[in-house]
């Protein structure tokens, strides 16, 4: 499979500020990545300090004065990689309640509507089904600090706010999951994407309950607690406004077929 991504966003900045961008795609191991990146600040190159952060994050940080800032990625992945490891750490911090999927929030509901389910496969699906039914997917319904129980009461939500309700309800029956920001061909409207990832059968399987991209077909940038460690931009102090962004994700040749009762993982 060739999937061949971009982003470009066009930032005002209105009082000096430190940025941090996670646009660009994680490391993918067997598969073959080209890329390019850059950042001009008023018509000059500025060069970012790239950190390597947990999964193969990558954050690109910039300590910008002031004035618009355009950025342009572009990445084409060949092949597919290998499916992320698993370790015992991950077990752990994956089961816990984070800022916007506060699983300690749901045991006593989570059990009451899963509780029967005993293995974790079908807690999977009834899970990614039963959020996918409850929620109407309304862009620009939520806030950007609403986390999972908020999506509950208000029934609507963007791909964050049904990725951080599966989270927290995974967490909730004790099921590890865990939050990825991906590109994701096929997506519409074309946006950077959310989705959840679960531990299943011995891997981290992939979860979207807005059933809105193929899943086979999605290209893992961040992964983390939730949208707290995924952002694709951050900026602390100053001030800054997003004039513009536009993403695209597309694979060379036709979509994969996707049903949401088959184990995928992100590869």
């Amino acid at each position: 499979m060739k999937r061949d991504v971009s982003a470009e966003l066009e930032v005002a900045i209105t009082a000096p500020t430190e940025l941090e961008f996670q646009i660009a795609v994680a490391p993918h191991p067997n598969a073959k990545v080209s890329e390019s990146l850059s950042f001009v600040l008023d018509g000059k190159p500025v060069q970012p300090l790239e950190i390597s952060g947990t999964h193969g994050n990558r954050i690109h940080k910039l300590q910008v004065p002031g004035g618009v800032l355009k950025v342009d990625y572009a990445a084409t992945v060949t092949g597919r990689t290998e499916p992320a490891p698993v370790t015992e750490y991950d077990q752990s911090m994956y089961l816990r309640p984070s800022r916007y999927a506060e699983s300690d929030k749901f045991f006593g509901f989570a059990a009451t509507e899963f509780g029967k389910y005993v293995d974790s496969e079908t807690l999977l699906e009834r899970v990614s089904s039963w959020v996918g039914t409850r929620l109407s997917y309304v862009p620009g319904s939520s806030d950007p600090i609403d986390g999972a129980a908020d999506t509950l009461l208000a029934g609507t939500g963007v791909c964050r706010d049904y990725a951080h309700l599966v989270v927290a309800l995974l967490r909730a029956v004790f099921v590890p999951a865990r939050l990825v920001s991906v590109y994701a061909p096929g997506l519409y409207p074309m946006d950077f994407h959310a989705v959840a990832e679960a531990f299943v059968d011995g891997q981290w399987r992939v979860v979207d309950a807005t059933l809105l991209a193929p899943r086979q077909s999605l290209v893992r940038i961040a992964t983390g607690r939730d949208a707290a460690d995924t952002a694709f931009l951050d900026n602390h102090k100053g001030g800054i406004n997003l004039n513009w962004m536009t993403v695209t994700a597309v694979v060379d040749g036709d979509l994969p077929s996707d049903h949401i009762d088959e184990l995928v993982s992100i590869c």
